[in-house]
């Protein structure tokens, strides 16, 4: 996957945390997507729920986009996705992609 075509994928989804990333990316940003593997965007949900909820039961501030991000999984169900990161000079981003890499599923 190139630069372009996860540009497309962020450009269609209006969370701030993927208009966020799609910024960083336009500025030149690296960037990587994970081609091997995929996973269940429930299972991911159950992860990420569970990280979100020891972060803020230890006084630790979630990312911005995480909660908005969990409600996105969840509804995703069982659709496979695909991760994405973009690393900028201040913040790194964690993308999850739909199956077919053409839509931002989640972003945080």
């Amino acid at each position: 996957m190139n630069r372009d075509a996860l540009r497309s994928a962020l450009s269609r989804d209006t969370s701030v945390s993927s208009r966020a990333a799609l910024a960083e990316l336009e500025a030149g940003a690296n960037f990587e997507v994970f081609l091997n593997e995929t996973a269940s965007a429930r299972q991911l949900w159950g992860i990420w729920s569970w990280r979100r909820e020891v972060m803020l039961d230890t006084g630790v501030t979630p990312r911005p986009g995480l909660a908005e991000a969990l409600v996105r999984l969840q509804a995703a169900g069982t659709a496979r996705v695909y991760l994405a990161t973009v690393t900028g000079p201040e913040r790194r981003f964690r993308i999850l992609l739909s199956e077919d890499r053409t839509q931002c599923v989640a972003c945080w």
